[in-house]
């Protein structure tokens, strides 16, 4: 069954949620935008390995992402950062639920900075809201609460960092404002996050820092 994707406002969830059961008949993103089957109904096998050498895997369920052969089938030009408004947890929990309809590539844990890896990145995850951007992007969450900057240790800010050197390293993603952004700057977003506290010149700076040495 295809569902509607509508923004959900459970508060431990707030800002990873797009999707909300329906029988619509459709995966539409909050731009208006039908999408494509989930991988569920599109492939019997969804196994994969990590893209990224230090993560630890958590697969998000395959009714909560699509299938596809990133960067063959669509370029990957964003690095879309989130604050998951819970915890790291609860977030991979939410993920491998196939009601939630929401999923992110990497999550990182705030006190340690940990990395798991729920879907693979040539697959696309449902973090940002807009079908297009989804289609484009790689999404990170952060373990926290985009109101208490105590959740944004220097362990996430780096941990993170190195994912997205990774990733601009990997697909050619320029090091700039312009490609790695907020949750709340994806056209049509009605997620703040990563919110005021979220030091991105700290974060960038540790970027480029990170993608020079790759």
């Amino acid at each position: 069954m295809r569902k509607t994707l509508l923004s959900i406002a459970a508060a431990s969830v707030a800002t990873l949620a797009m999707t909300t059961p329906s029988t619509a008949g459709t995966h539409e993103s909050a731009a208006g935008i039908a999408n494509p089957p989930s991988a569920a109904e599109q492939r019997a096998d969804h196994s994969w390995t990590l893209d990224y050498p230090d993560a630890e895997q958590h697969p998000a369920d395959p009714s909560n992402y699509t299938a596809a052969s990133r960067p063959d089938s669509n370029s990957i030009d964003y690095v879309v950062i989130h604050v998951t408004q819970g915890s790291w947890a609860g977030s991979l929990s939410w993920f491998q639920n196939p009601d939630s309809d929401v999923s992110a590539h990497y999550t990182i844990r705030s006190s340690d900075g940990k990395v798991a890896q729920s879907v693979d990145e040539q697959d696309i995850a449902w973090h940002a809201g807009n079908w297009s951007y989804n289609q484009t992007s790689v999404g990170i969450e952060h373990e926290g609460w985009v109101d208490d900057p105590a959740w944004f240790t220097d362990a996430m800010y780096e941990s993170s960092a190195r994912v997205t050197a990774h990733l601009v390293s990997t697909y050619g993603i320029p090091v700039d404002r312009d490609h790695i952004i907020g949750h709340v700057e994806v056209p049509g977003a009605t997620h703040t996050d990563p919110g005021p506290h979220w030091d991105w010149d700290k974060y960038m700076g540790l970027v480029s820092q990170f993608a020079a040495a790759a």
